[in-house]
């Protein structure tokens, strides 16, 4: 590995911010805690500017560098999740129910130590422009900062975020060009009919049969109307519905998962799910409403700053893959690579538990690559 040597020496500071970070984790939009502790940092370490209150607990960061040039964005997310730890760690979260299992603490300690770095060398033109931003895991904090206009707002040319792989090994970066995750959209689907006694059905409108038969058409999806090659996962995951053996239920509720890679798609899951509930309910004499939600969209990396992204690995890391394929799981930087081009990467951890499980922790290790990552890519592209 070649970790920048001052980034190096202070590799046990940001073990300390991670581990205060994952002792107290916030959800969501509420990351206030954690965004005042950002805020404290970026002072302490001269960055220029900084602004709070950014889609609500967001900041941002600024460090000018010497004279004129590129503008970066660098993006770290800041929300935990609503699941109790199992990790048995000293710096385990100190609030039950909320816990770091998603790495959050470690970008935010990994941009951290990029800034300390780049604000104390200053090797660089331009400006550094850096994002800390809430509720990635929820609502699409990325989509609200994107919405509130930090791309213009701050001149933002090119972005480029990092996250940790617990897959992979310690130091090895994982991307693509084009699309690395996919787009994630909910639906729940109502079937309303007639409900009465089960051992007369003839004066029911059973919605039950007309509920499996919309479960078993929504796999047809996958199977024979996209391309094999087109990547979909439909997945229902909920059914509810009756109350005792002996009742045939007014009604019956269904939900699940879509995720796919492209936009196009996107769009031809949402109409035929929709032409598919209308179909079976007519067949079956029943009504059905389909609430389709859609979420965020395929987090497409751009083909040049991919390439230069994968350089910038090269030069800090032996271990790099440059065509992982596409994983199915969701990410809101999606937002941000549609506002600007730029390359989303992951960071090899170490193997272990998975992210959002009870068990996971991040790799104290791991931050100073990432860091040494970040001022590496800043380095070469705002080169003096």
């Amino acid at each position: 590995m070649a970790i920048v040597n001052s980034i190096a020496g202070f590799a046990d500071e940001m073990a300390g911010w991670r581990r205060h970070l994952h002792m107290h984790p916030e959800l969501s939009l509420e990351c206030f805690q954690t965004a005042e502790f950002v805020v404290q940092n970026l002072k302490s370490f001269g960055v220029d500017e900084i602004h709070a209150g950014i889609a609500t607990s967001g900041v941002v960061g600024v460090i000018h560098g010497r004279g004129d040039g590129p503008v970066t964005g660098l993006r770290a997310d800041m929300d935990a999740l609503p699941m109790d730890e199992m990790t048995g760690a000293d710096w385990a979260s100190t609030i039950p129910g909320r816990m770091h299992a998603c790495g959050h603490d470690g970008h935010t300690s990994m941009l951290l130590g990029a800034a300390k770095y780049l604000s104390e060398t200053r090797n660089f033109r331009g400006k550094v422009v850096l994002i800390f931003q809430p509720a990635e895991e929820t609502i699409g904090g990325g989509r609200m900062m994107v919405e509130e206009g930090i791309m213009e707002r701050f001149g933002v040319e090119e972005v480029y975020a990092l996250h940790t792989d617990p897959y992979g090994d310690l130091g090895e970066f994982r991307t693509c060009p084009g699309p690395i995750m996919a787009a994630v959209d909910d639906f729940v689907i109502t079937v309303k009919g007639k409900g009465g006694h089960a051992a007369y059905p003839q004066d029911c409108r059973d919605p039950m049969p007309c509920a499996l038969a919309i479960g078993s058409a929504l796999q047809a999806l996958v199977s024979r109307e996209v391309d094999p090659l087109g990547s979909i996962v439909v997945s229902l995951t909920m059914m509810h519905g009756g109350t005792a053996f002996n009742i045939i239920p007014e009604s019956v509720e269904l939900g699940g998962t879509v995720r796919n890679l492209s936009l196009e798609v996107r769009d031809l899951a949402e109409r035929r799910i929709a032409e598919i509930v209308t179909g079976q309910a007519m067949s079956y004499g029943v009504s059905a409403e389909l609430d389709y939600r859609k979420g965020y969209p395929p987090t497409v990396n751009h083909a040049a700053q991919t390439a230069f992204a994968v350089e910038i690995a090269r030069e800090v890391s032996n271990r790099v893959v440059d065509d992982l394929p596409p994983e199915m799981g969701a990410e809101d930087f999606s937002y941000m690579l549609n506002a600007r081009p730029g390359c989303f990467l992951f960071l090899g951890q170490g193997k272990g538990p998975s992210v959002h499980h009870p068990a996971f922790d991040f790799n104290d290790s791991a931050a100073p690559i990432g860091a040494s990552f970040f001022a590496r890519l800043i380095e070469r592209r705002h080169r003096i």
